[in-house]
Protein backbone atom coordinates (compact mmCIF):
# COMPACT_ATOMS: atom_id res chain seq x y z
CA UNK A 1 0.00 0.00 0.00
CA UNK A 2 2.72 2.56 0.92
CA UNK A 3 4.71 1.58 -2.01
CA UNK A 4 1.89 2.29 -4.26
CA UNK A 5 0.98 5.78 -2.88
CA UNK A 6 4.98 6.72 -2.97
CA UNK A 7 6.14 5.27 -6.26
CA UNK A 8 2.53 6.19 -8.27
CA UNK A 9 4.34 9.72 -9.60
CA UNK A 10 7.33 7.91 -10.64
CA UNK A 11 9.16 9.90 -8.00
CA UNK A 12 10.37 9.26 -4.54
CA UNK A 13 8.38 10.84 -1.59
CA UNK A 14 10.33 10.19 1.53
CA UNK A 15 8.10 13.11 3.21
CA UNK A 16 4.98 11.00 2.43
CA UNK A 17 6.79 7.68 3.03
CA UNK A 18 7.04 8.75 6.46
CA UNK A 19 3.75 10.60 6.75
CA UNK A 20 2.18 6.78 5.14
CA UNK A 21 4.16 4.90 7.88
CA UNK A 22 3.59 7.24 10.84
CA UNK A 23 -0.46 6.90 10.22
CA UNK A 24 -0.20 2.61 9.68
CA UNK A 25 2.14 2.33 12.56
CA UNK A 26 -0.51 4.48 14.94
CA UNK A 27 -3.50 2.38 13.46
CA UNK A 28 -1.56 -0.81 14.24
CA UNK A 29 -0.82 0.61 17.81
CA UNK A 30 -4.52 1.90 18.26
CA UNK A 31 -5.86 -1.74 16.83
CA UNK A 32 -3.65 -3.76 19.12
CA UNK A 33 -4.77 -1.64 22.27
CA UNK A 34 -8.37 -1.73 21.89
CA UNK A 35 -8.36 -5.36 21.75
CA UNK A 36 -7.08 -5.95 24.67
CA UNK A 37 -9.50 -4.81 25.92
CA UNK A 38 -11.75 -7.22 24.96
CA UNK A 39 -11.50 -9.40 28.12
CA UNK A 40 -12.91 -6.38 30.42
CA UNK A 41 -15.49 -5.72 27.79
CA UNK A 42 -17.29 -9.14 27.86
CA UNK A 43 -17.18 -8.79 31.60
CA UNK A 44 -18.93 -5.34 31.59
CA UNK A 45 -21.60 -7.21 29.59
CA UNK A 46 -21.52 -10.56 30.77
CA UNK A 47 -22.52 -8.19 34.68
CA UNK A 48 -25.45 -6.07 32.34
CA UNK A 49 -26.70 -8.75 30.76
CA UNK A 50 -26.82 -11.93 32.35
CA UNK A 51 -24.96 -11.30 35.76
CA UNK A 52 -26.53 -9.64 39.11
CA UNK A 53 -26.79 -6.42 37.25
CA UNK A 54 -29.50 -7.72 34.86
CA UNK A 55 -32.76 -5.93 34.47
CA UNK A 56 -31.33 -3.23 36.92
CA UNK A 57 -31.43 -0.12 34.90
CA UNK A 58 -35.44 -1.10 34.23
CA UNK A 59 -36.20 -1.78 37.54
CA UNK A 60 -34.43 1.69 38.54
CA UNK A 61 -36.29 3.33 35.89
CA UNK A 62 -39.67 1.45 36.43
CA UNK A 63 -39.51 2.87 40.04
CA UNK A 64 -38.86 6.14 39.25
CA UNK A 65 -41.45 7.36 36.66
CA UNK A 66 -43.80 5.39 39.51
CA UNK A 67 -42.74 7.59 42.05
CA UNK A 68 -42.41 10.91 40.37
CA UNK A 69 -44.47 10.76 36.81
CA UNK A 70 -43.97 13.20 34.22
CA UNK A 71 -41.65 16.24 35.47
CA UNK A 72 -41.83 19.47 32.76
CA UNK A 73 -39.58 22.04 33.34
CA UNK A 74 -40.15 24.36 36.03
CA UNK A 75 -42.55 21.89 37.99
CA UNK A 76 -42.40 20.63 41.77
CA UNK A 77 -42.32 17.15 39.98
CA UNK A 78 -39.01 18.11 37.93
CA UNK A 79 -37.47 19.13 41.68
CA UNK A 80 -38.91 16.29 43.31
CA UNK A 81 -37.22 13.89 40.29
CA UNK A 82 -33.85 16.06 40.97
CA UNK A 83 -33.67 15.17 44.65
CA UNK A 84 -34.81 11.58 44.54
CA UNK A 85 -31.87 11.01 41.82
CA UNK A 86 -29.35 12.56 43.72
CA UNK A 87 -30.64 10.38 47.12
CA UNK A 88 -30.75 7.36 45.05
CA UNK A 89 -27.35 7.42 42.88
CA UNK A 90 -25.47 8.51 46.29
CA UNK A 91 -26.95 5.43 47.85
CA UNK A 92 -25.30 3.80 45.24
CA UNK A 93 -22.07 4.56 46.08
CA UNK A 94 -21.09 7.18 43.26
CA UNK A 95 -19.97 10.77 43.50
CA UNK A 96 -22.99 13.17 43.00
CA UNK A 97 -23.10 16.96 42.75
CA UNK A 98 -25.70 19.32 41.60
CA UNK A 99 -25.29 22.00 39.42
CA UNK A 100 -27.17 25.03 39.44
CA UNK A 101 -28.95 26.66 36.20
CA UNK A 102 -32.08 28.64 35.55
CA UNK A 103 -34.68 27.15 33.28
CA UNK A 104 -38.15 28.01 31.79
CA UNK A 105 -41.37 27.75 33.71
CA UNK A 106 -44.72 27.14 31.54
CA UNK A 107 -48.19 25.40 32.71
CA UNK A 108 -50.08 24.22 30.60
CA UNK A 109 -53.90 25.33 32.69
CA UNK A 110 -56.98 23.86 31.88
CA UNK A 111 -58.03 23.21 28.76
CA UNK A 112 -60.29 22.20 25.82
CA UNK A 113 -61.97 22.50 22.39
CA UNK A 114 -64.76 21.48 20.71
CA UNK A 115 -66.23 21.44 17.59
CA UNK A 116 -69.84 23.04 17.05
CA UNK A 117 -70.32 23.21 13.60
CA UNK A 118 -71.04 21.20 11.96
CA UNK A 119 -71.47 18.84 14.40
CA UNK A 120 -71.13 19.00 18.29
CA UNK A 121 -67.62 16.60 19.03
CA UNK A 122 -64.94 17.00 21.36
CA UNK A 123 -61.61 17.46 20.45
CA UNK A 124 -58.48 16.21 22.16
CA UNK A 125 -55.84 18.75 22.94
CA UNK A 126 -52.70 19.71 24.32
CA UNK A 127 -51.20 22.74 24.35
CA UNK A 128 -47.74 23.63 23.31
CA UNK A 129 -44.82 23.88 25.33
CA UNK A 130 -44.43 28.11 25.90
CA UNK A 131 -48.54 28.93 24.36
CA UNK A 132 -49.94 31.76 25.50
CA UNK A 133 -53.94 31.30 26.57
CA UNK A 134 -57.14 32.23 25.73
CA UNK A 135 -59.53 35.00 26.85
CA UNK A 136 -60.88 32.92 30.03
CA UNK A 137 -64.34 32.92 27.98
CA UNK A 138 -62.18 30.57 25.19
CA UNK A 139 -62.10 31.22 21.52
CA UNK A 140 -64.58 30.89 19.08
CA UNK A 141 -63.42 30.64 15.01
CA UNK A 142 -64.42 29.61 11.70
CA UNK A 143 -61.79 26.92 10.81
CA UNK A 144 -59.52 27.41 8.23
CA UNK A 145 -57.88 23.20 7.72
CA UNK A 146 -54.46 24.11 5.72
CA UNK A 147 -51.82 20.65 4.65
CA UNK A 148 -48.69 23.32 3.84
CA UNK A 149 -47.34 26.59 4.61
CA UNK A 150 -47.40 27.03 1.17
CA UNK A 151 -51.38 26.50 1.11
CA UNK A 152 -51.66 28.98 3.93
CA UNK A 153 -49.68 31.42 2.11
CA UNK A 154 -51.74 31.24 -1.12
CA UNK A 155 -55.36 30.85 1.13
CA UNK A 156 -54.03 33.98 3.57
CA UNK A 157 -57.03 36.40 2.90
CA UNK A 158 -59.44 33.19 4.24
CA UNK A 159 -57.12 32.95 7.53
CA UNK A 160 -58.17 36.45 8.66
CA UNK A 161 -59.90 36.27 12.62
CA UNK A 162 -59.65 31.93 11.88
CA UNK A 163 -58.24 29.27 13.58
CA UNK A 164 -56.05 27.67 10.94
CA UNK A 165 -55.83 24.09 11.74
CA UNK A 166 -52.50 22.30 10.13
CA UNK A 167 -52.99 18.87 8.35
CA UNK A 168 -49.61 18.60 7.20
CA UNK A 169 -48.81 14.67 6.79
CA UNK A 170 -46.01 13.10 8.39
CA UNK A 171 -42.74 13.02 6.28
CA UNK A 172 -40.17 12.51 8.92
CA UNK A 173 -39.62 13.96 12.38
CA UNK A 174 -37.22 16.63 11.29
CA UNK A 175 -38.67 17.46 8.63
CA UNK A 176 -42.90 17.40 9.81
CA UNK A 177 -42.10 19.43 13.64
CA UNK A 178 -41.30 22.60 11.43
CA UNK A 179 -45.14 22.90 11.81
CA UNK A 180 -45.34 22.53 15.63
CA UNK A 181 -42.50 24.82 16.04
CA UNK A 182 -43.58 27.75 13.30
CA UNK A 183 -46.91 27.16 12.94
CA UNK A 184 -48.74 29.50 15.23
CA UNK A 185 -46.06 32.68 14.26
CA UNK A 186 -46.94 31.62 10.22
CA UNK A 187 -50.25 32.04 10.68
CA UNK A 188 -50.23 34.82 13.03
CA UNK A 189 -48.83 36.86 10.45
CA UNK A 190 -51.90 36.14 8.07
CA UNK A 191 -54.24 37.09 10.89
CA UNK A 192 -55.40 33.77 11.90
CA UNK A 193 -56.53 33.97 15.88
CA UNK A 194 -55.09 30.75 16.86
CA UNK A 195 -53.57 27.31 15.92
CA UNK A 196 -54.47 23.58 15.84
CA UNK A 197 -51.41 21.57 15.13
CA UNK A 198 -51.87 17.75 13.91
CA UNK A 199 -49.87 15.67 15.88
CA UNK A 200 -46.06 15.31 14.75
CA UNK A 201 -46.22 11.40 14.40
CA UNK A 202 -46.88 8.99 12.15
CA UNK A 203 -49.52 6.24 13.76
CA UNK A 204 -52.06 7.67 16.54
CA UNK A 205 -54.88 6.13 18.61
CA UNK A 206 -56.63 9.44 18.76
CA UNK A 207 -53.73 10.77 21.42
CA UNK A 208 -52.65 14.18 21.02
CA UNK A 209 -48.42 14.99 21.43
CA UNK A 210 -47.16 18.23 22.65
CA UNK A 211 -44.11 19.73 22.35
CA UNK A 212 -42.08 23.21 22.66
CA UNK A 213 -43.04 25.62 19.89
CA UNK A 214 -41.54 29.21 19.14
CA UNK A 215 -42.81 32.48 18.69
CA UNK A 216 -41.16 34.75 16.04
CA UNK A 217 -39.85 38.29 17.34
CA UNK A 218 -42.49 41.41 16.17
CA UNK A 219 -45.33 38.36 15.23
CA UNK A 220 -48.54 38.28 17.63
CA UNK A 221 -48.93 35.77 19.68
CA UNK A 222 -51.47 33.60 19.56
CA UNK A 223 -53.03 29.94 21.76
CA UNK A 224 -51.45 27.26 19.96
CA UNK A 225 -52.51 23.01 20.67
CA UNK A 226 -51.97 19.90 19.00
CA UNK A 227 -54.33 17.90 17.73
CA UNK A 228 -54.61 14.07 16.93
CA UNK A 229 -54.17 12.86 13.38
CA UNK A 230 -57.59 11.31 13.38
CA UNK A 231 -59.45 14.65 14.64
CA UNK A 232 -57.20 16.82 11.70
CA UNK A 233 -58.25 14.64 8.93
CA UNK A 234 -61.97 14.68 10.03
CA UNK A 235 -61.83 18.17 9.61
CA UNK A 236 -59.61 18.51 6.23
CA UNK A 237 -62.48 16.24 4.75
CA UNK A 238 -65.49 18.18 6.05
CA UNK A 239 -63.19 21.24 4.11
CA UNK A 240 -62.92 19.48 1.11
CA UNK A 241 -66.80 18.98 0.96
CA UNK A 242 -67.29 22.57 1.27
CA UNK A 243 -68.60 22.37 5.12
CA UNK A 244 -68.26 25.46 7.41
CA UNK A 245 -66.57 24.17 10.62
CA UNK A 246 -66.31 26.16 13.86
CA UNK A 247 -64.49 25.18 16.98
CA UNK A 248 -64.46 26.55 20.61
CA UNK A 249 -61.07 26.88 22.21
CA UNK A 250 -59.78 27.40 25.76
CA UNK A 251 -56.33 27.26 27.06
CA UNK A 252 -55.20 28.59 30.41
CA UNK A 253 -51.34 28.48 29.58
CA UNK A 254 -49.08 30.67 31.01
CA UNK A 255 -45.36 31.35 31.53
CA UNK A 256 -44.16 32.08 35.01
CA UNK A 257 -40.61 33.38 35.84
CA UNK A 258 -37.57 31.17 35.16
CA UNK A 259 -37.28 28.47 37.95
CA UNK A 260 -34.63 26.82 39.73
CA UNK A 261 -33.25 23.90 38.95
CA UNK A 262 -30.03 21.37 38.45
CA UNK A 263 -27.83 19.26 36.37
CA UNK A 264 -27.06 16.12 37.99
CA UNK A 265 -23.75 15.37 37.66
CA UNK A 266 -22.34 11.83 39.04
CA UNK A 267 -18.36 10.77 38.35
CA UNK A 268 -15.82 8.71 38.44
CA UNK A 269 -12.94 10.15 38.90
CA UNK A 270 -9.55 9.05 36.52
CA UNK A 271 -6.53 7.91 38.12
CA UNK A 272 -3.93 9.15 35.93
CA UNK A 273 -5.73 12.44 33.83
CA UNK A 274 -8.82 13.27 35.96
CA UNK A 275 -8.55 16.23 34.31
CA UNK A 276 -10.28 15.00 31.38
CA UNK A 277 -13.66 13.64 30.36
CA UNK A 278 -15.72 10.95 28.74
CA UNK A 279 -19.03 12.63 28.94
CA UNK A 280 -22.26 10.39 29.16
CA UNK A 281 -25.81 12.00 29.22
CA UNK A 282 -29.73 11.92 29.05
CA UNK A 283 -32.19 14.09 30.30
CA UNK A 284 -34.22 13.81 33.59
CA UNK A 285 -36.82 16.06 32.47
CA UNK A 286 -39.52 15.43 30.49
CA UNK A 287 -43.09 16.73 29.46
CA UNK A 288 -45.97 17.13 31.45
CA UNK A 289 -48.09 13.91 30.34
CA UNK A 290 -47.34 10.38 30.68
CA UNK A 291 -44.06 9.22 32.73
CA UNK A 292 -41.80 10.16 30.53
CA UNK A 293 -39.74 6.94 30.87
CA UNK A 294 -38.77 6.58 27.35
CA UNK A 295 -38.26 9.99 26.75
CA UNK A 296 -35.59 10.03 28.58
CA UNK A 297 -36.15 8.18 31.77
CA UNK A 298 -34.31 5.63 29.53
CA UNK A 299 -31.37 7.33 28.90
CA UNK A 300 -30.94 9.00 32.17
CA UNK A 301 -31.14 5.27 33.69
CA UNK A 302 -28.41 3.73 31.08
CA UNK A 303 -26.15 6.69 31.83
CA UNK A 304 -26.29 6.01 35.83
CA UNK A 305 -26.17 2.39 35.28
CA UNK A 306 -22.52 2.50 32.90
CA UNK A 307 -21.05 4.34 35.63
CA UNK A 308 -23.11 1.67 38.48
CA UNK A 309 -21.61 -1.46 36.41
CA UNK A 310 -18.42 0.20 36.03
CA UNK A 311 -18.30 0.38 40.15
CA UNK A 312 -19.41 -3.14 40.58
CA UNK A 313 -16.71 -4.55 38.83
CA UNK A 314 -13.85 -2.28 40.65
CA UNK A 315 -12.74 -0.20 37.27
CA UNK A 316 -11.01 2.84 37.32
CA UNK A 317 -10.42 4.46 34.28
CA UNK A 318 -6.77 7.08 33.19
CA UNK A 319 -9.58 9.53 32.68
CA UNK A 320 -12.88 11.01 34.50
CA UNK A 321 -16.11 8.88 33.52
CA UNK A 322 -18.78 12.01 34.27
CA UNK A 323 -22.58 10.82 33.72
CA UNK A 324 -24.64 14.59 33.47
CA UNK A 325 -28.61 13.91 33.39
CA UNK A 326 -29.53 17.47 32.13
CA UNK A 327 -32.66 19.52 32.93
CA UNK A 328 -34.89 21.31 30.29
CA UNK A 329 -33.98 19.41 27.58
CA UNK A 330 -37.18 19.97 26.34
CA UNK A 331 -37.37 23.39 26.31
CA UNK A 332 -34.58 23.00 23.63
CA UNK A 333 -31.41 22.18 25.99
CA UNK A 334 -31.33 24.63 28.23
CA UNK A 335 -29.38 22.90 31.31
CA UNK A 336 -27.38 21.69 28.80
CA UNK A 337 -26.28 24.81 27.02
CA UNK A 338 -25.98 26.94 30.66
CA UNK A 339 -23.28 23.93 31.52
CA UNK A 340 -21.61 24.27 28.25
CA UNK A 341 -21.35 28.09 29.37
CA UNK A 342 -19.84 27.40 32.11
CA UNK A 343 -17.65 24.18 31.31
CA UNK A 344 -16.03 25.16 27.87
CA UNK A 345 -13.03 27.00 29.37
CA UNK A 346 -12.05 23.56 29.38
CA UNK A 347 -12.93 22.09 26.06
CA UNK A 348 -9.62 20.42 25.51
CA UNK A 349 -10.01 18.52 28.12
CA UNK A 350 -13.59 16.81 27.03
CA UNK A 351 -12.41 13.65 25.12
CA UNK A 352 -15.83 12.29 23.86
CA UNK A 353 -19.51 13.46 24.81
CA UNK A 354 -22.27 11.00 24.24
CA UNK A 355 -26.24 11.10 24.90
CA UNK A 356 -29.06 8.35 24.68
CA UNK A 357 -32.53 10.44 23.76
CA UNK A 358 -34.04 8.45 20.79
CA UNK A 359 -35.14 5.38 23.68
CA UNK A 360 -33.77 2.51 24.91
CA UNK A 361 -34.92 -0.05 22.41
CA UNK A 362 -32.63 -2.33 21.27
CA UNK A 363 -29.35 -1.15 20.31
CA UNK A 364 -28.31 -1.57 16.68
CA UNK A 365 -25.02 0.65 15.97
CA UNK A 366 -23.04 3.53 17.87
CA UNK A 367 -23.52 6.86 15.96
CA UNK A 368 -20.31 8.98 15.76
CA UNK A 369 -19.46 12.57 14.81
CA UNK A 370 -15.18 13.13 14.63
CA UNK A 371 -12.29 12.92 12.44
CA UNK A 372 -11.02 10.42 10.56
CA UNK A 373 -8.21 9.37 13.19
CA UNK A 374 -11.09 9.29 15.41
CA UNK A 375 -13.31 7.17 13.56
CA UNK A 376 -10.66 4.52 12.81
CA UNK A 377 -10.44 4.22 16.84
CA UNK A 378 -13.91 3.97 17.48
CA UNK A 379 -14.42 1.64 14.36
CA UNK A 380 -11.69 -0.24 16.94
CA UNK A 381 -13.76 0.25 19.89
CA UNK A 382 -17.25 -0.85 18.77
CA UNK A 383 -15.44 -4.52 17.58
CA UNK A 384 -15.55 -4.88 21.29
CA UNK A 385 -19.13 -5.08 21.60
CA UNK A 386 -19.64 -8.42 19.29
CA UNK A 387 -20.83 -10.25 22.24
CA UNK A 388 -24.17 -8.17 22.07
CA UNK A 389 -24.24 -7.89 17.90
CA UNK A 390 -23.67 -3.97 17.72
CA UNK A 391 -20.30 -3.89 16.36
CA UNK A 392 -21.58 -1.21 13.62
CA UNK A 393 -20.29 2.42 13.68
CA UNK A 394 -22.56 5.03 12.14
CA UNK A 395 -21.66 9.07 11.16
CA UNK A 396 -23.78 11.73 12.79
CA UNK A 397 -23.66 11.69 16.38
CA UNK A 398 -26.59 13.53 17.50
CA UNK A 399 -28.71 14.83 20.31
CA UNK A 400 -29.60 18.57 21.58
CA UNK A 401 -27.61 18.64 24.72
CA UNK A 402 -24.50 17.52 23.02
CA UNK A 403 -24.36 19.61 19.94
CA UNK A 404 -22.66 22.68 21.38
CA UNK A 405 -19.53 20.66 22.13
CA UNK A 406 -19.60 19.13 18.75
CA UNK A 407 -20.44 21.98 17.19
CA UNK A 408 -16.83 23.02 19.04
CA UNK A 409 -15.01 20.13 17.71
CA UNK A 410 -15.52 17.51 20.62
CA UNK A 411 -15.99 13.90 19.47
CA UNK A 412 -19.63 13.23 20.19
CA UNK A 413 -21.74 9.92 20.16
CA UNK A 414 -25.01 8.63 20.52
CA UNK A 415 -27.54 5.56 20.15
CA UNK A 416 -29.10 4.05 17.10
CA UNK A 417 -31.49 2.12 18.70
CA UNK A 418 -34.72 0.05 16.60
CA UNK A 419 -36.70 3.29 17.09
CA UNK A 420 -39.27 2.58 14.49
CA UNK A 421 -42.02 2.66 17.33
CA UNK A 422 -40.64 5.91 19.10
CA UNK A 423 -42.72 8.53 17.56
CA UNK A 424 -45.81 6.90 18.49
CA UNK A 425 -45.18 7.50 22.01
CA UNK A 426 -43.34 11.01 21.73
CA UNK A 427 -44.68 13.25 23.85
CA UNK A 428 -47.98 11.50 24.87
CA UNK A 429 -49.49 9.70 27.50
CA UNK A 430 -47.96 6.50 25.70
CA UNK A 431 -45.12 7.31 26.90
CA UNK A 432 -45.15 5.19 29.91
CA UNK A 433 -43.44 1.61 31.01
CA UNK A 434 -44.92 0.05 28.98
CA UNK A 435 -42.61 0.86 26.07
CA UNK A 436 -39.87 -0.02 27.81
CA UNK A 437 -38.20 -3.73 27.69
CA UNK A 438 -35.84 -4.93 30.45
CA UNK A 439 -33.65 -6.68 27.84
CA UNK A 440 -33.01 -3.91 25.47
CA UNK A 441 -32.15 -1.28 28.34
CA UNK A 442 -29.68 -4.37 29.77
CA UNK A 443 -27.79 -4.76 26.14
CA UNK A 444 -27.92 -0.48 25.87
CA UNK A 445 -26.24 -0.05 29.29
CA UNK A 446 -23.80 -2.53 28.27
CA UNK A 447 -23.11 -1.15 25.09
CA UNK A 448 -23.17 3.02 26.88
CA UNK A 449 -20.24 1.28 29.58
CA UNK A 450 -17.99 -0.28 27.30
CA UNK A 451 -17.60 2.53 24.63
CA UNK A 452 -17.52 5.04 27.82
CA UNK A 453 -14.95 3.01 30.09
CA UNK A 454 -12.28 1.79 27.00
CA UNK A 455 -12.13 5.44 25.84
CA UNK A 456 -11.83 6.98 29.05
CA UNK A 457 -9.26 4.30 29.61
CA UNK A 458 -7.19 4.48 26.31
CA UNK A 459 -3.60 5.92 26.19
CA UNK A 460 -4.20 9.08 24.42
CA UNK A 461 -7.82 11.19 24.00
CA UNK A 462 -9.46 10.72 20.67
CA UNK A 463 -7.52 12.42 17.75
CA UNK A 464 -9.56 16.49 17.03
Amino acid sequence: YVKIKVYKSGTFNLTLLLQHLKFWLKSFFNSAEVAGYADVAKQIIDLAVFGAAQNRSYRRLAHFTDTIGNRVSGSQNLEMAIKYMYKAITQDGLDVHLEPVKIPHWVRGKESAEMTVPRAKNLAILGLGSSVGTPPEGIEAEVLVVESFEELNRRASEAVGRIVVFNQPFVSYGETVAYRAFGASEAAKVGAVATLIRSITPFSINSPHTGWQDYKDGVKRIPTACITVEDAELMWRMAQRGQRIVVRLTMGAKTLPDADSFNTVVEIKGWQHPEQVVLLSGHLDSWDVGQGAMDDGGGAMISWEALSLIKDLGLRPRRTLRTVLWTAEEQGGVGAQQYFNIHKVNLSNFDLVMESDLGTFAPMALQFTGSEAARKVMEEVVKLLAPINTTKLETHGEGTDISPWMQSGVPGASLHVADSRYFWFHHSEGDTMMVQDPQDMNLCSALWAVVAYVVADLEDMLPR
